[in-house]
């Protein structure tokens, strides 16, 4: 039974292609005018609108896909530029930060070189990382502790010039006691015709500014002149118990009114040091015997 289906269709194929051999044989043979090509062109005729409206039909399907296509494809471009973006801020950010720590670095090494006295410590350099929230501008955390040779009230300097001093020591850790805190003092000299001395002391209730008072009645201040650490220490005023390099700077005369000069012996100083962006450090430590300074006379 299967054999006979097999045959035949084998004979229905070969009939088939026979059939499909001959049309081919007489439409090429003949004219354009023959039956064969009228055939071809009624059948073209009929299909064509069909071919045509089919087209239509399925344009919209092809759009839509395409557009579920393209879709995709955006999506995963965004999310690949999206990741892209993030890395690439990050490393803008490390660069930024890394550019902020060097200039603060380049300026802790300006101030090595303009301050003789410095060389005669051994700075530790250190990284701001705490500061009290309730107390800003008074005193900040650094990474460097006793273990690096850090002891109480070494001095502290930053870019530009005096930060304050240690006020506790921990093993990995130190308390830095701001120049604008309302416990610090240090003896200082206006940089005048004469290098008048005064006491550096915070102005109360604004964290920008100092004061320089214990000045002389009569001295000629005036507006812009530079403050510095006077390298004395005074036993007689327990405020003025940490030993400064001579020379460190401390800031700029901002307002030297006269009648206030005679009458409170005190003008006011902005501060070298912009204390709100500080991160970088130096604590001066263990000064050799021919750096510590005659103490300031008593009375």
């Amino acid at each position: 039974m299967r054999d006979k289906q097999v045959r035949r269709r084998r004979t229905i194929l070969g009939l088939l292609v026979g059939a499909s051999l001959i049309l081919l044989t007489a439409y090429f043979g003949e004219s354009p005018s023959s039956p064969l090509h009228a055939v071809q062109r009624g059948i073209v005729e009929v299909l064509s609108p069909i071919q045509t409206g089919a087209s239509k039909v399925l344009s919209p399907v092809g759009d839509i896909a395409g557009w579920f296509s393209s879709t995709f494809r955006a999506k995963s471009q965004v999310s690949r530029l999206t990741r892209e973006n993030q890395r690439l801020t990050r490393l803008l950010d490390q660069a930024q930060y890394a550019e902020l720590q060097n200039q603060q670095l380049r300026g802790l090494v300006k101030l090595d070189a303009g301050i003789g006295a410095v060389n005669s410590y051994s700075p530790v350099a250190a990284n701001v990382i705490g500061r009290d929230p309730g107390l800003w501008f008074q005193t900040i955390e650094v990474d460097k502790g006793s273990s690096d040779g850090v002891h109480l009230r070494d001095p502290v300097v930053g870019p530009g010039g005096l930060v304050g001093d240690v006020s506790q020591v921990g093993p990995n850790f130190s308390i830095v006691t701001e120049l604008t805190n309302d416990k610090f003092a240090a003896s200082v000299l206006v940089e005048d015709a004469k290098g008048d001395p005064g006491v550096l002391v915070p102005a109360v209730g604004n964290p920008d500014q100092l004061l320089v008072t214990s000045l002389p009645p009569h001295a000629q201040i005036s507006y812009g002149q530079e403050v510095v650490t006077a390298g004395f220490k005074d036993a007689t005023n327990p405020a003025l118990h940490s030993l400064y390099p001579p020379g460190i700077p401390v800031g700029q005369v901002s307002n030297a009114n006269q009648n206030t000069l005679i009458n409170s012996q005190q003008v006011q100083v902005t501060p070298a040091v912009d204390l709100r962006h500080l991160s970088v450090v130096q604590i001066l430590t263990r000064p050799n015997p021919s750096t510590e300074r005659a103490q300031l006379p008593a009375g």
